[in-house]
């Protein structure tokens, strides 16, 4: 069962997509992500792509986000969060996309918004978190202090420089690991 663990919204289950097309964060990372970061900035967008149940963008709110931007391909995914969003009484401060993550980004990159937190938990093992990377310096989405933190299989490589951005920590959770980037400082 899915829950929000801290913050306004602590202890609310959420729901999540059934099947294995989706794999919520656990709890243990999730928490883990959060004392990384500590306290999250009160005026932050947060961008929340692969969203799934959109319990990582939800958290984020709990925690005193500002707004979320939720975008997943998948229709039974938009359902869910937007009854997980409602459920918490967060629906005013989120915005929920049903579309290919990248298009959705280049949308917002025209209409030049930009996010102090940007999550991603793409597909394993098919090259979305480099992909991924690439379109968000491309399309300036990523504030100048910002942080992307991006969950994947633990075995995956990838560069710790990668166009605009720099990896700054990365943490190992058995299969499973989450890395942090920031924009290259001139």
């Amino acid at each position: 069962m899915l829950r929000i663990i801290s913050g306004s919204k602590k202890g609310y289950k959420l729901k999540s997509p059934k099947g294995l097309d989706t794999r919520p964060t656990q709890d243990r990372i999730k928490e883990s992500l959060f004392n990384i970061l500590g306290d999250i900035r009160v005026e932050a967008k947060v961008l929340d792509l692969f969203a799934g149940s959109g319990g990582i963008g939800i958290e984020f709110l709990s925690r005193g986000a500002n707004e979320c931007y939720f975008i997943d391909n998948s229709l039974s995914s938009i359902k869910i969060i937007n009854e997980n969003l409602y459920e918490t009484n967060l629906k005013s401060k989120s915005y929920v996309y049903k579309n290919d993550v990248f298009k959705a980004i280049k949308i917002l990159g025209k209409k030049n918004i930009q996010f102090g937190y940007i999550f991603m938990d793409p597909p394993y093992e098919k090259g979305l978190i480099l992909e991924t990377l690439k379109i968000v310096c491309e399309n300036n989405i990523l504030e100048d202090k910002g942080i992307i933190i991006g969950e994947h299989e633990s075995k995956l490589l990838i560069d710790k420089s990668v166009l605009c951005l720099n990896e700054v920590d990365k943490r190992f959770y058995g299969d499973k690991a989450i890395t942090f980037y920031m924009k290259k400082q001139n």
